[in-house]
């Protein structure tokens, strides 16, 4: 399905769960994902913790509306404080639980903090708090090799309308020299629910720090710290991430 915010047309799917008054989880994905790339994830979630599932595409990725302007330093920002509430409202979702990947967590945390009686709970992979040279680093070395590498540009034209202006959105803001004071450890505090904080120990784009500055953040903050593990949790350590959710889920 399609819901339109601000003229812009952006891709929805749900997968019904089983009919209980849990949460539903809202998924929000990383700086280049999209529906589709959440793969069969959202199935396997909603089977195991008997919750709605919803995911969208943001604009300018997946199956919604290109956007051809670049991001401005509040990008995500203006998704958590703008868009999502009135998705949410069209959607009619009520108090949801969280589950943002990478930029998709910095979305998470931004909206639990303007609006912390929106959200039941957060479940946060590899977020990102502040700006670290890892990851500035890993974002320069894909971006120099992307115009020759056919292998990604043809895994991103199979989820994205327009990949190439999605990957150049994306790179440009995290290379700019603006974006390096990027940091939203102060809004932390206004986050009202529980946090659930899954991390990679082998994530080529982030480090545990920012485990540790959500938790001092976040008093109720709970941690999966996992070896042999990058930047995608629930694609490279499915099964742990599926349990510690699902046993996350359950208490809220």
């Amino acid at each position: 399905m399609n819901v339109e915010i601000d003229g812009l047309r952006l891709e929805v799917e749900r997968w019904h769960g089983d009919g209980s008054a849990k949460p539903p989880i809202v998924l929000l994905h990383e700086g280049l994902g999209s529906v589709s790339m959440w793969r069969d994830f959202p199935a396997a979630l909603s089977r195991a913790t008997g919750s709605e599932v919803v995911a969208y595409s943001r604009a300018g990725y997946g199956r919604s509306s290109a956007v051809a302007d670049p991001f401005g330093v509040d990008y995500m920002h203006r998704e958590a404080e703008s868009v999502l509430p009135r998705l949410l409202d069209r959607l009619e979702i009520v108090r949801p639980i969280l589950l943002g990947h990478s930029d998709g967590a910095s979305i998470a945390l931004l909206f639990a903090a303007r609006y912390p009686d929106r959200v039941a709970a957060l479940v946060l992979e590899a977020p990102h708090v502040f700006v670290e040279e890892i990851t500035v680093e890993s974002i320069a070395k894909i971006t120099a090799t992307y115009p020759r590498d056919a292998r990604l540009r043809e895994s991103l034209a199979r989820h994205h309308v327009g990949a190439d202006a999605a990957f150049r959105r994306w790179s440009a803001i995290w290379l700019d020299p603006a974006f390096r004071s990027w940091d939203i450890t102060a809004a932390l505090k206004d986050v009202a629910g529980p946090a659930l904080v899954i991390q990679g120990r082998d994530d080529e784009y982030g480090t545990f720090a920012q485990v540790d500055a959500i938790a001092t953040g976040i008093p109720a903050t709970d941690s999966l710290l996992l070896g042999n593990c990058r930047h995608a949790p629930h694609r490279d350590a499915r099964d742990a991430v599926l349990t510690r959710m699902t046993c996350f889920v359950g208490h809220v």
